[in-house]
């Protein structure tokens, strides 16, 4: 399987598949409290049946190009993800999203996952636009869009029940343009 290094620390960045169940599901339940704070992903993923189903609807995302996912490692440890949750080639579009159990939060390793992904989504897939829907509350996960100079374009308000509270979603995105223009400014 391919990895790709996100620095010098020894982070990678990996395809999550359905025959990792097992080592997603213990990852989520490492994480389960921190990672549901401001998404549902462990509501859904509470069981081996439940996290190969989830991985399995990925890997189906993945063949039929509308969807990607991938797993956050440090040293051979799964400790978060990355996604594409939607992905239209025809129209060039793509939400990502993200998530980190607590022992890996604060390192960075999501905004270096996620310019891998949005990179490549731009650069070889053809994205134009990569939205990010973020709880309003969610504050680190707010500070990795912007890291990623996306613009903050609106608030979707009280659109979102999560466990039984409706919360407002913040709505960013990065055009490829935009995108590329950052790029080039980085790096000279």
């Amino acid at each position: 399987m391919f990895a790709t290094s996100l620095g010098d620390d020894g982070a990678e960045l990996q395809p999550l598949e359905p025959w990792q169940a097992e080592e997603f599901l213990a990852h989520m339940d490492r994480g389960r409290k921190f990672i549901g704070e401001h998404i549902a992903l462990p509501d859904f993923v509470t069981d081996l049946d439940s996290a190969r189903s989830f991985l399995r609807s990925y890997a189906e995302k993945a063949a039929n190009d509308t969807g990607r996912l991938y797993g956050i490692r440090t040293d051979g440890t799964l400790v978060g993800g990355v996604l594409f949750r939607t992905m239209d080639t025809t129209h060039g579009t793509a939400e990502a999203g993200c998530w980190l159990e607590p022992s890996a939060a604060g390192r960075g390793l999501v905004t270096r996952a996620c310019r891998a992904i949005v990179d490549w989504a731009v650069e070889e897939r053809g994205i134009h636009r990569v939205e990010w829907l973020v709880s309003a509350q969610n504050a680190p996960s707010i500070a990795v869009a912007r890291r990623l100079g996306m613009t903050r374009e609106g608030v979707l308000r009280e659109n979102y029940l999560h466990r039984g509270t409706r919360t407002d979603t913040e709505v960013w995105a990065v055009l490829a343009p935009e995108w590329r223009a950052a790029r080039a400014l980085h790096r000279s």
